[in-house]
């Protein structure tokens, strides 16, 4: 009898992700207002030492916007992110990275290619930071050997290929866990797989990040043995701003 109760619970908890799967724009809160002008800003300085080593496959960092502004909404820094004025945002890509061997992945390769400001205003509504896609290309965009156009465009083309749960729905979630956000991630996706996302989350246990693990190819592939996140009880919050 317990087994069978058990099994009503799953069945019922399944339905409700796909219930969650069907509103996508929900999921974003999506609004975004491109600045009429994008300065292009300095490269920023190396936060670590220059590695060449080759690539193994990539992760695609999606940030969960509520959560990262939580504490930014008056930080000049972010403005154009968090402060409201350029649009309210849920999911946004952090970047595309390559790794590497061991966890020892390629960084600040040498490059003369620099985005400029057409590059940056394309891919604003998917990355609302001039300074962070600046970084992006410097740590990791320069180390895939193609052009700053064609590593944002690669990144944001995986990115725009997703669907994503009713992240407000999603938070109210009685027990929720690492198990259940990536569950629902595959319902709204179903070409990914559990083992192919893992997640990040803060000290407090608030949703940081969803990682996915990519091959070489930049097809969905299990997340590497020892780097695949928190386990699936973790418990997971969600902050929401909408």
């Amino acid at each position: 009898m317990a087994e069978a109760g058990q099994g009503r619970l799953t069945v019922r908890w399944l339905a409700a992700l796909a219930a969650l799967a069907g509103t996508p724009a929900l999921a974003q809160g999506w609004q975004c207002q491109v600045p009429p002008q994008i300065s292009v800003p300095p490269l920023p300085a190396p936060d670590a030492p220059p590695r060449v080593v080759p690539t193994t496959g990539y992760t695609l960092a999606i940030s969960w916007s509520p959560e990262f502004c939580r504490t930014r909404k008056d930080d000049p820094a972010h403005a154009t992110q968090c402060s409201g004025r350029q649009g309210r945002f849920g999911f946004v890509l952090h970047g595309l990275w390559p790794d590497g061997k061991g966890g020892k992945f390629p960084q600040y390769c040498p490059s003369r290619l620099l985005p400029d400001a057409q590059v940056l205003r394309r891919n604003f509504c998917t990355t609302p930071s001039a300074d962070l896609m600046m970084h992006e290309w410097a740590k990791h965009g320069t180390c895939m050997g193609i052009s700053p156009a064609d590593y944002f465009a690669k990144g944001r083309e995986l990115f725009q290929s997703l669907e994503f749960p009713d992240m407000a729905r999603l938070s109210r979630t009685e027990g929720l866990d690492v198990g259940k956000v990536k569950q629902a991630l595959v319902i709204a996706n179903p070409r990914l797989r559990p083992e192919m996302i893992r997640l990040l989350l803060g000290r407090d246990g608030w949703l940081r990040e969803v990682h996915l693990c990519h091959s070489r190819k930049l097809k969905p592939v299990r997340c590497p043995i020892g780097n695949g996140g928190p386990p699936d009880t973790v418990p997971v919050k969600i902050w929401r701003s909408f």
